[in-house]
């Protein structure tokens, strides 16, 4: 079933068409907020705007795998696959109840927080189907160091879930970048899992949204790994930084928005606290990226004028610079989840089929009308060759 949504953006024209060496695809980590990027996808892919890397965080790692583990023209249906099978109400006592309250129609933001509230109640008691559910026994019953004591939930029905969703010999051929983060438990260094680095398997997804203690941590390579949200729940550096850099067209889809209004109670704090953790100041690292490409092009531009570069190419101090020096440019698209009012500070644990059709059906519209715009398709002109776009201040 097809979200509802504006008319349906025209096609922008082929791959080539667009004016960048690459499509980019950028997704945050946010547990049920994730719907949000599928529909986001969606938009996308009627535009023909197929990004040639993917790279997430926790659910966002989960959306990545399953766009690159799929051909282009069954992208769509693996996500929506996907989101309505986790968000199937599973079969408990709360079943009747939540029946019961899905058949009202929520009067004003309060009755529909209850709602919502009660429906992320059946998932932290019932878990997710397909995706996560309790373990029988809690884990303060299982002996120290047992997988069953790491955690409050079981996730092998997602492994099961990735198994049959994703192709991951597709994922690994090389079609499109995958990258996924995740934090050494150890060590505490972050780390990627890249297709052209890793042979990529579902545990390395499984890593990056291992969020305890919820979940347990994800053995990979010998080693133990959590959600990679722990420490940046942004991929954006990881794309822009990497090497070699290239004209680039990247949709950043994050999940928390990191502006909001001051908190007036506990629970609104809660809220707030999170949006702030896992929004992973987006705008200041993009600015930052921003005064660094500046002055890579500044650089560019004073190489240039040096009399005899050739000769001077064996000083080790000006081969440094000139490894640092370019002139790509970047257009980066921000489009950021905003939450309604009766959402709340579970809104990452609401699987409620409802909420995930009004999630997707919030991305999907919001990046057809950032589309709508052609300037976020042009290269910018601007003397640092970076332009960021939010659909808040386009319109």
């Amino acid at each position: 079933m097809s979200p509802p949504s504006p008319a349906k953006l025209k096609n922008v024209g082929p791959r080539s068409s667009v004016p960048f060496e690459r499509i980019a695809l950028l997704l945050q980590g946010g547990g049920a907020l994730g719907a949000y990027q599928a529909g986001v996808y969606q938009a996308l892919s009627e535009a023909d705007l197929h990004p040639d890397w993917v790279a997430g965080i926790s659910i966002g790692a989960i959306n990545c795998a399953l766009i690159a583990g799929n051909p282009k023209e069954k992208r769509v249906e693996a996500l929506r696959r996907f989101w309505e099978r986790i968000t199937t109400p599973p079969a408990n006592a709360t079943s009747a109840m939540l029946s019961f309250l899905g058949d009202m129609t929520p009067r004003g933001d309060f009755a529909h927080q209850i709602l919502n509230q009660t429906r992320a109640f059946s998932t932290l008691m019932g878990g997710a189907p397909n995706f996560f559910q309790p373990r029988t026994i809690p884990p303060f019953f299982h002996p120290p160091g047992s997988i069953e004591a790491q955690s409050f939930y079981d996730v092998s029905p997602l492994r099961s879930t990735l198994e049959e969703l994703v192709d991951f010999d597709r994922l690994n051929a090389g079609e499109m970048r995958f990258s996924v983060g995740a934090v050494n438990v150890r060590s505490g260094n972050f780390a990627y899992f890249d297709s052209t680095s890793h042979h990529i398997g579902p545990e390395h997804v499984m890593a990056s949204g291992a969020l305890p203690p919820g979940f347990p941590a994800a053995k990979v390579d010998g080693e133990f790994y959590w959600d990679g949200g722990l420490v940046s729940n942004t991929p954006l550096q990881w794309v822009l930084e990497n090497k070699p850099r290239k004209d680039t067209l990247a949709f950043q889809v994050d999940l928390w928005s990191s502006r909001g209004e001051f908190p007036r109670d506990l629970l609104s704090q809660e809220l707030r606290q999170k949006d702030i953790r896992f929004s992973s100041r987006t705008r200041a690292a993009t600015d930052q990226f921003r005064k660094m490409q500046r002055m890579r092009r500044a650089l560019c531009n004073l190489l240039e004028h040096l009399p005899d570069r050739a000769a001077l190419e064996d000083d080790p101090e000006l081969a440094a610079l000139m490894h640092e020096a370019d002139k790509k440019v970047y257009n980066i698209v921000h489009l950021i989840y905003r939450a309604k009012n009766y959402e709340g500070s579970s809104k990452d644990y609401e699987f409620s089929r409802l909420t995930m059709e009004e999630h997707w059906a919030s991305g999907y519209n919001d990046a057809i009308r950032t589309l709508r715009f052609p300037v976020v398709l042009q290269r910018p002109q601007s003397p640092d060759g970076v332009a960021t776009f939010d659909i808040a201040e386009l319109t």
